[in-house]
């Protein structure tokens, strides 16, 4: 792999399902994983097999469906765990375990009530049995973003030595500063012996909402894989948006990262995922929201029709989105106005538009949003509309 290529790791499947109400059939997440696969992510964790019938047979599904990336399942330090998840991936191209334990205090003294040493023992023992399924093992060390360094690189350690081949470094509540994750993603790549035979993963929440700009920070500073998912959906917050770090590195080219993802597809698939999870995207969404490449005020409307770029960093089409939209209310002004009468059919002469636009406003003061029908209505009852008729 390049040193500068980015794996995406998409886990829409498994942690995006996470949300409450969301729950995919099968058929539905072989349909989405068809298109991540088309997409160009690189892994696709579908599911933890163990946690159900249901996700057992989803699992198996999407092994034997995906060509191209590695396709993922998710298990607890457990044997039985692992041992369901190679059944599961048996038919798989690439195959690979996620496993892992939490080695926060937080995790080792509530949760497993149990003490370090013992949480390393743990570490190596379900990474080596794991690689007696797989050859491709991950490794997650549970809310890694609150655990002191200098034991996460010891737990980094063992899990190398047992065998894994991606260390998932992750924020799992969200909790880290950009620098603070930055700086521990640097402090691994620079302590943990035998790091090079490991690619460190990025694994972000959004309860700060820095899930992006950590995972950024996580790659900068040495990590080359990022966990995300369309639309950023996933437990409580969310996770890591795909659509959003994949244009964070497409559109800064000098910080030399890039992925193998085509964009294009972004907003079609964020479609597809809501749609079929039942859940709605905010219109204000980075890349593929609604409102991402809409205008309505009047300045920076007419920067827009003058020049794209004045106001838009992203060419709408490179994400799959048609064009920009000029979206009309009592905030537009002519420009925009005369763009949109253009659009249905009506070339204004400035006099003609002056008299025009003081009938849309007064009609754009009573609406949220003036549509093409409205725009047909306003010029026919202006005052100059037998002109603009018999031109």
């Amino acid at each position: 792999m390049s040193k500068n290529k980015i794996q995406i790791f998409d886990t829409t499947l498994r942690d995006g399902e996470q949300v409450p109400g969301c729950k995919l059939n099968t058929e539905q997440k072989v349909i989405i994983a068809k298109q991540l696969d088309k997409l160009g992510v690189d892994v696709i964790e579908a599911g933890f097999p163990v946690s159900s019938p249901g996700d057992f047979k989803s699992v198996e599904a999407i092994s034997k469906i995906v060509k191209n990336a590695t396709v993922c399942g998710l298990t607890r330090s457990v044997e039985n765990d692992i041992k369901v998840a190679g059944e599961a991936l048996k038919h798989a191209v690439k195959p690979r375990i996620h496993t892992g334990i939490g080695t926060s205090d937080s995790h080792i003294n509530h949760k497993f009530k149990s003490n370090k040493e013992d949480i390393i023992q743990r570490a190596f023992a379900a990474v080596k049995y794991a690689k007696s399924f797989v050859e491709d093992v991950e490794f997650y060390a549970e809310d890694a973003g609150r655990t002191d360094n200098e034991y996460l690189a010891r737990v980094c350690e063992a899990a190398i030595k047992a065998g894994a081949t991606v260390l998932n470094i992750p924020d799992t509540t969200g909790y880290c500063l950009p620098s603070e994750y930055g700086a521990k993603i640097k402090y691994l790549k620079e302590n943990v012996k035998g790091i090079e035979k490991a690619i460190l993963s990025c694994h972000c929440h959004n309860d700060l909402g820095l899930a992006t700009a950590n995972s950024i920070e996580g790659v900068i500073n040495g990590a080359r894989q990022i966990e995300c998912t369309i639309n950023g959906i996933g437990e409580r917050a969310g996770n890591t948006a795909l659509e959003e770090v994949v244009m964070v590195l497409k559109q800064h080219p000098y910080l030399n990262l890039d992925t193998n993802i085509n964009t294009q597809m972004l907003y079609g698939l964020s479609q597809l995922v809501s749609d079929s999870m039942g859940i709605y995207t905010q219109p204000n969404k980075a890349i593929v929201g609604a409102n991402a490449f809409a205008h309505s005020s009047g300045i920076h409307q007419d920067g827009v029709i003058k020049n794209r770029a004045t106001y838009e960093i992203i060419d709408p089409k490179d994400v799959g989105v048609t064009e920009s939209a000029i979206v009309l209310t009592a905030r537009s002004g002519r420009a925009a106005l005369a763009y949109r009468a253009k659009n249905v059919g009506y070339e204004l002469t400035k006099l003609q538009l002056d008299d025009v636009y003081a009938n849309f406003l007064s009609f754009a003061d009573r609406k949220k949003e003036v549509n093409d029908n409205d725009i047909h209505q306003i010029i026919e009852t202006s005052n100059v509309y037998q002109q603009i008729k018999s031109a």
